[in-house]
């Protein structure tokens, strides 16, 4: 899976933009950010290579942003909480998988160092 996003104590690395797809462009099935236009292997590399680790760094805030709020909406505090049941029909996940999200959302609400990403350094993600 992708590798863990870098927290305070690392500087969290920019990714490449991801470039605005016109809806035209959109809609054309072989059209994908402009690769396809690119005729030099070498640029084609080193722009999928960026877009790829775009989107990877887009999926890992994805996820941490989905397990705060599994994790705000399972708060045993709060009288209308909800079960990890609910949360998992509401994601289109397994129970297992909505309550590993909840504890992971936890321990990033908490700003936890050591359990950040579970007890083995592993986000959610990984454990699947």
């Amino acid at each position: 899976m992708a590798e863990p996003t870098p927290r305070h104590h690392e500087p969290r690395l920019r990714p490449a933009p991801l470039l605005f797809e016109p809806a035209a462009a959109a809609a054309d099935p072989e059209h994908f950010f402009d690769l396809e236009s690119i005729d030099d292997p070498r640029t084609l590399l080193d722009r999928a290579t960026e877009l790829t680790q775009a989107f990877r760094a887009a999926t890992d805030r994805a996820v941490e942003f989905q397990a705060m709020a599994a994790a705000q909406l399972a708060d045993p505090r709060k009288f209308d909480r909800l079960t990890a049941a609910d949360i998992a029909e509401r994601a289109e996940w397994t129970e297992d998988y909505a309550k590993k999200m909840v504890e992971f959302g936890r321990s990033l609400l908490r700003g936890g160092e050591s359990g950040e990403n579970g007890e083995n350094g592993r986000g959610p993600v990984d454990l699947l």
